[in-house]
């Protein structure tokens, strides 16, 4: 598999009262967004997703992927992450069948457990169940994208003789992601050789997941590293810093309510000046973010990175500035340094 870097854009289409706008204008301001972007030449566009939240939290990404699919010809579609509890692993493969032949063989698929209690009690799920839906939604995603009848027995999923139909454009189904925050989730993502979505410091996810990997005889240079790290373009960090801190936060008081229900489970990263961890925004001129996402890049050993489009509250116009210079100025000279081609 090449490893060549791929650079691209975050989104959660989140949208407090702040920005203005209705839902529907936010979701055809980003559609107009995305379409640009591709023109421009980035690699990829990622989504989250989680459910029951007020300002509208993309519960569902797949649609979505499709709506943009029709209007790009070479971005990828990938979720960080599909929450594989609430997901039929069925369905999601069949979902993910139609997906890929829309987008012509362009989706991928990162998947994690959940840990938000308030979602669980939406879909009438105690949160002990989460572990054994994700191990077992793996296995049938895993056999789903062989592209061959199979029967599966398990504690949650039981099938016989079933067929994703239609067929894959992408040989073997789409790449396969896992995120992961603990030594526990590493070791579940080498257990089916995904890729990795590494969530903190790397101590705790990627070293695991690369130790495992070489023990079970794979090698870890036919895999993908990949993290949201966030960047703002900007020549006057104080007059444009301001307004995106402040939609981070509104970003991170979710997470962190999330995380204090879920007693301290889960969550990401908070917004830390100074250290190279996931989820943290670099911001500063064209110089300035070249050297700090490569120096990330480095460290991490990545080969996927993204940036949030549009943080909370904010319109697409608001970003549309950095987003372009992200594109047209800091994205090429990563790849010169890294290896890739927005023509790739």
């Amino acid at each position: 598999m090449a490893r060549d870097l791929r650079l691209g854009v975050a989104y959660d289409f989140r949208n407090p009262p702040e920005s203005g706008l209705t839902h529907r204008d936010l979701y055809a301001s980003i559609m107009e967004q995305v379409g640009w972007l591709d023109g421009l030449g980035l690699d990829l566009v990622w989504f989250t997703e989680h459910h029951f939240v007020e300002d509208g939290y993309l519960p569902s990404w797949i649609p979505v992927a499709a709506a943009m699919a029709t209007r790009t010809k070479r971005v990828r579609f990938s979720c960080d992450v599909c929450l594989l509890p609430f997901n039929h692993p069925l369905r999601l493969a069949e979902d993910l069948a139609v997906l890929d032949n829309i987008s012509g063989g362009r989706v991928e698929i990162g998947v994690g457990m959940g840990y938000a209690p308030h979602e669980f009690r939406g879909f009438g799920l105690p949160v002990s169940r989460r572990v054994s839906l994700t191990d077992e939604g793996l296995d049938v995603l895993k056999l789903a994208f062989t592209g061959q009848t199979f029967s599966y027995r398990g504690k949650r999923y039981a099938f016989e003789d079933v067929k994703i139909a239609p067929g894959y454009v992408q040989a073997g189904g789409p790449p396969l992601w896992v995120a992961a925050m603990s030594e526990a989730g590493a070791l579940r993502a080498a257990r089916v050789g995904a890729n990795l979505l590494p969530q903190g410091p790397r101590v705790q996810s990627l070293d695991p997941w690369l130790a495992r990997l070489k023990a079970d005889g794979r090698d870890p240079a036919a895999h993908r590293i990949g993290i949201i790290r966030s960047c703002l373009v900007t020549d006057d960090r104080e007059r444009d810093w301001g307004a995106v801190r402040l939609a981070e936060r509104r970003r991170m008081a979710v997470y962190d309510r999330f995380r204090r229900e879920s007693g301290g489970h889960g969550g990401v990263a908070g917004i830390v000046e100074g250290e190279r961890i996931p989820q943290t925004w670099v911001v500063g001129n064209v110089e300035h973010c070249v050297s700090e996402l490569a120096a990330f890049i480095r460290e991490y050993g990545l080969t996927d990175i993204v940036s949030w489009a549009v943080p909370p509250g904010l319109r697409p116009d608001d970003m549309a500035a950095s987003l372009e210079r992200y594109a047209r100025d800091v994205a090429p000279r990563l790849r010169a340094m890294f290896g890739g081609s927005c023509s790739s």
